[in-house]
């Protein structure tokens, strides 16, 4: 039996090299068509951003006499567009599978309910559009005046040109680097003693769920959304693309907090699953040890490999912060309390 995979024959006794030389054909194949998918999903994505620019933000703005504000309600739009996209998502994908392969039971409804209210706030973009937006701003005069002096402010396209013929290619390449950049944010998030006093309210979901990725504290997502907004600036992120940047990370986080049993097997050392998450929020890991805590990646698990935080034990423990056992610290169980009980540990009084 013979068959061709582009252009490569493969046959049922094939030799060690040709079966080799099949296997990277398929492989390029699947690469190749994973791009194509992304281009298309991107395609989509902003045909529906326009659409829905054109038709209502755009009259509202032009009735009002803010046509000065067009590029920012583009992006505005969006922020609102994907985050909407992204609930849609995670609610239809993720909720069926939390009640197929459950890590646990959810002995406390009314916690992921407040969860909830966590995710239609940040979900829907308004922190991450406003922080992009400010710096956007700040450093636009700067950018003006760089270039007076003969100076173009560097860009990853500038510096990586040939690597720039897909969109595919650039949302992949920006998420890596900001997700590098992601996961040094949540080391500093747990070595830093202030900045935990924040954080930690993230990790005191005792029932955590794929609603609990935005369970976090004002100041904490505005000091998130500032950092991502700095290194998407840097590198050069256009303003268009930086929403779908943003969301497909955003909807890995989502699954990494999922209350699943499930490790992706082999890709667990690629991408970041429930699993691996899971163990980074157990009480006893995630806020304990030399480097205060394991397993910090945000969507690509071998970050922690290459900076050893690494902890792929095969279990699905129990999440928390210690202290809520044996000080029986409270963290709040609704969304302003959450807030204010913050900004009471920020302060050292509570």
């Amino acid at each position: 039996m013979t068959d061709s995979f582009m252009g490569v024959k493969c046959s049922g006794q094939r030799s060690a090299y040709n079966s080799s030389v099949c296997i990277r054909a398929r492989s390029a194949c699947c690469l190749r068509s994973s791009f194509l998918m992304i281009d298309t999903v991107s395609q989509y994505f902003e045909t529906l951003v326009g659409a829905v620019f054109s038709s209502v933000v755009e009259p509202t703005l032009f009735s009002l006499g803010l046509m000065s504000w067009v590029e920012r309600g583009f992006e505005g739009t969006a922020f609102f567009v994907g985050g909407i996209l992204q609930i849609l998502a995670v609610v239809l994908l993720l909720w069926p599978l939390e009640k197929l392969m459950p890590a646990q039971r959810i002995d406390n409804p009314s916690n992921v309910r407040t969860d909830v209210i966590f995710t239609l706030v940040n979900k829907l973009g308004l922190l991450p559009l406003v922080a992009f937006a400010l710096m956007f701003l700040a450093l636009t005069p700067l950018d003006s005046w760089l270039r007076l002096q003969g100076y173009a402010p560097w860009s990853l396209e500038d510096f990586l040109p040939g690597l720039f013929a897909s969109p595919a290619i650039n949302l992949l390449l920006y998420i890596l680097i900001i997700d590098l950049g992601e996961y040094w944010r949540h080391r500093l998030q747990h070595r830093i003693q202030w900045w935990w006093q924040l954080h930690s309210l993230h990790h005191a979901q005792r029932d955590m769920t794929f609603w609990t990725d935005d369970r976090n504290h004002i100041l904490d997502e505005i000091l998130g959304a500032l950092w991502i907004a700095t290194i998407a600036l840097v590198i050069g992120v256009p303003p268009q693309q930086f929403p779908l940047v943003l969301f497909a990370t955003k909807f890995i986080e989502s699954l990494s907090h999922a209350n699943l049993r499930w490790n992706f097997g082999v890709l667990k050392f690629v991408l970041v699953s429930p699993q691996f998450h899971r163990v980074h929020h157990a009480i006893g890991i995630g806020h304990e040890g030399d480097t205060q805590g394991k397993n910090f990646a945000v969507v690509f698990s071998f970050w922690d490999k290459l900076f050893a935080t690494a902890d792929f034990r095969d279990t699905y423990p129990a999440t928390g912060v210690r202290d809520q056992i044996t000080a029986d610290r409270n963290y709040g169980t609704y969304f302003w309390e959450t807030q204010w009980l913050g900004f009471k540990r920020l302060l050292g009084r509570a």
